[in-house]
C-alpha cells in the first residue's frame, strides 16, 4: 500500500457491485477499503429471524433495520411526495440487497441499448453490446448463473438470443410442473415462454451447495445454493481487502484537479473518520448513490443527479386454475413470457414482461379464506385445494427516464447520525400507462385458457424493486453523469458502480448488467493504477 494513501481504492457499498468490483482489484494486487452502513449478520442468524418473524411476508423482516442504517421498508426512510409509492426492498447489512433477491439474471439485448436510434423514444446507451458482452460472461461465472443457451430471449421465438461468446456456466434447473402445465397450455396460443438465467446453483459451484428447491429465495436462501453479494465480500477478504461495517458515508471530499481526495463517515459510536485513496467507487444502490453525491456536492455539473428514477413499474394478477398445478417447489421464478420484448411497437407504449412467480402461496390464500369466514376442517382443506391451484403473474413495464422522477436528500428526516435520509417523487409515465391495455387483454386470455377464477386483479402500479438512472449514464456531459465507463464527467477518479447508471431500463431485472460493468470498472481502475 502507498503509504501516502489509506488505499489505492475506497469502495462505498459492500452489496454485490462492491463486493465484485473489490475482489478484481485485490486479484490485480490493488489495496481495497469496503465501507458499509450495515453491520455483519450470518446467514444462520437471518434463517433464524425469519422462523421467528410474524411477518412472513415482509422480506425485509429478518435483517438489522438500525437507526443508523434504515432498512427501506422503514416509513421513515422515504418520503414520497408524487402520486407513486415508490417503496423498494432495499437493504443496508453486508452483502446488501442480494441477500433475498429472485437471482434473476439476464442480459439486456443490443436493440435495448439503441432505444432512441431505432424507437425514438428513451435514451441510447453510450457503448454496445458487443463491448459489455466479455463482462456480461465474466459476471455470469463471478456469480454462477444457469441457464439455457437455446432460447431466444427476445422473444422472436428465433435463434439463440442474445449473442454469447460462452455458454451459461450451469445447465438450467429441472423445469416446474407449474411451468410445464402453463406452457402446455398456454404457449399453443402463440406465447413464447423463456426460462429465466438465474445466480443459483443447479451442482456445487463456488463452494455454494446445488439448489434443494426450499423456496425461501425470498427472504433467505437457508443452504447458500443461490448467490448473494456476501459471497464476494468473503472472496474479497480472502484476497486482502478490509471491510469496515458500521460506516456511513456522508462526504466525498473534492481536491486539486477535480479528484476526490477523501470520503467521511461516522459510526454509530459517534466516531468520525476520514481515509483517502487513489481512486473511489460508489457502489450503493440507486437511491442512496445520487444521495451522497448530492449532499457532497459532486458529480453534477449536469444537474442530474438523482433525477431520472426509473423502475420497472408492475402490474399482477392472481387466478385459480381448473387443474392442480403444485407451485411452491424450486426457485421463486423460472421464467416468463415474452412476447412483447422487443419490437415496433416500442415506438408507442413500453414493453411488457410476464413473470411466472412460484412462491409457495399458502399464507395468501389462507388470509383470503380467513377473511371469507372459512375455518376449522373446512379452512385445511380448502387451503389444499387452493394452494395446489393458484397462479401469480407478475408483470413489469419498460419505463423511460424523466428528470422529474427524482430522489433528493430529504430536508425533514435525518437518522441516528444526522445525515439525511431520502425524498423521492416518482409518477408512472404515459409510455407505461399506454401498455397497461395490452396487459389487461394478455391476463384475460391466460385466466380463459387456464379455466380460471380471478382472486386478486393486482393491476394498480406496483414497485419491482429495480432501481436505474439516477446517475445516468450517456455521451455528452450535460445531460449525464458517467459515461460510458461509468466515470463521472466531472471527477476522473471517481466511479459509480450501481444500476442507476442505466439509461434505458428493458423490462429485465438490471443486476447482473451491475456486475458486468462493475467488473469493467474495476478493470479500468486496475489499468490506471
Amino acid at each position: 500500500m502507498n503509504t501516502q494513501f489509506d488505499a489505492d481504492v475506497i469502495i462505498i457499498g459492500s452489496g454485490i457491485l462492491g463486493s465484485n468490483a473489490a475482489y478484481e482489484l485485490a486479484k490485480q494486487h490493488k489495496s481495497v477499503i469496503i465501507l458499509e452502513a450495515g453491520e455483519r449478520i450470518p446467514r444462520w442468524k437471518i434463517v433464524e429471524n425469519f422462523r421467528n418473524s410474524s411477518k412472513k411476508s415482509n422480506y425485509n423482516s429478518p435483517y438489522p433495520n438500525e437507526p443508523w442504517a434504515h432498512q427501506s421498508y422503514d416509513e421513515q426512510y422515504i418520503e414520497n411526495t408524487g402520486s407513486f409509492d415508490f417503496r423498494p426492498g432495499m437493504l443496508k447489512l453486508a452483502g446488501g440487497t442480494t441477500w433475498h433477491w429472485a437471482a434473476c439474471c439476464w442480459r439486456y439485448l443490443p436493440n435495448d441499448m439503441k432505444l432512441n436510434t431505432l424507437y425514438g423514444v428513451g435514451r441510447d446507451w453510450p457503448l454496445e453490446y458487443d463491448e459489455l458482452e466479455p463482462y456480461y460472461v465474466r459476471a455470469e461465472e463471478a456469480l454462477g448463473v444457469c441457464g439455457n443457451d437455446q432460447d431466444d430471449q427476445s422473444g422472436q421465438d428465433g435463434v439463440p438470443f442474445p449473442p454469447r461468446s460462452k455458454p451459461y456456466p450451469m445447465p438450467p434447473e429441472g423445469t416446474t410442473y407449474l411451468f410445464q402445465r402453463l406452457k402446455d397450455k398456454i404457449a399453443p396460443e402463440g406465447y413464447h415462454f423463456i426460462h429465466e438465467p438465474n445466480a443459483r446453483a443447479t451442482q456445487p459451484y463456488d463452494g455454494r451447495p446445488a439448489c434443494s428447491g426450499n423456496n425461501n429465495c425470498m427472504p433467505v436462501c437457508p443452504i447458500g445454493a443461490m448467490y448473494s453479494g456476501i459471497a464476494h465480500v468473503e472472496h474479497a477478504e480472502a484476497a486482502g481487502v478490509k471491510l469496515v461495517t458500521d460506516a456511513t458515508a456522508y462526504k466525498l471530499e473534492k481536491g486539486a484537479d477535480n479528484k476526490i481526495v477523501a470520503v467521511h463517515y461516522r459510526t454509530s459510536k459517534d466516531i468520525e473518520v476520514r481515509l483517502t485513496a487513489k481512486y473511489f467507487i460508489v457502489a450503493t444502490h440507486g437511491l442512496e448513490t445520487p444521495k451522497l453525491l448530492l449532499l457532497s456536492d459532486v458529480a453534477n455539473s449536469s444537474d442530474q443527479v438523482g433525477r431520472n428514477l426509473m423502475d420497472h413499474t408492475g402490474m399482477g394478477l392472481q387466478f385459480l386454475a381448473d387443474e392442480p398445478l403444485w407451485p411452491g417447489r424450486g426457485s421463486v421464478e423460472q421464467g416468463g413470457i415474452f412476447n412483447w420484448r422487443d419490437g415496433e411497437f416500442r415506438t408507442r407504449h413500453a414493453a411488457i414482461k410476464h413473470a411466472i412467480s412460484n412462491n409457495v402461496p399458502n399464507m395468501s390464500v389462507a388470509q383470503r379464506l380467513i377473511a371469507q369466514g372459512i375455518v376449522g376442517k373446512q379452512l385445511d382443506q380448502q387451503i389444499r385445494h387452493d394452494a395446489a391451484r393458484w397462479v401469480d403473474i407478475s408483470t413489469v413495464f419498460e419505463t423511460l427516464p424523466n428528470p422529474t422522477n427524482t430522489v433528493r436528500p430529504s430536508t425533514t428526516r435525518k437518522d441516528a447520525l444526522g445525515i439525511p435520509m431520502l425524498t423521492v417523487h416518482y409518477e408512472v409515465g404515459d409510455y407505461v400507462k399506454a401498455a397497461r391495455d395490452v396487459v389487461v387483454q394478455d391476463y384475460q386470455k391466460f385466466v380463459q385458457i387456464m379455466g380460471g377464477t380471478v382472486v386478486e386483479d393486482n393491476t394498480g402500479w406496483q414497485n419491482r424493486d429495480h432501481l436505474m438512472g439516477t446517475v445516468i449514464m450517456g455521451n455528452n456531459s450535460a445531460d449525464s453523469v458517467v459515461n460510458h465507463e461509468c466515470r463521472t464527467y466531472d471527477h476522473p477518479n471517481l466511479f459509480l458502480a450501481t444500476t442507476g447508471v442505466i439509461p434505458a431500463a428493458g423490462v429485465i431485472n438490471p443486476t447482473l448488467t451491475g456486475v458486468a460493468l462493475s467488473i469493467r470498472i474495476a478493470d479500468i481502475i486496475a489499468r490506471e493504477i
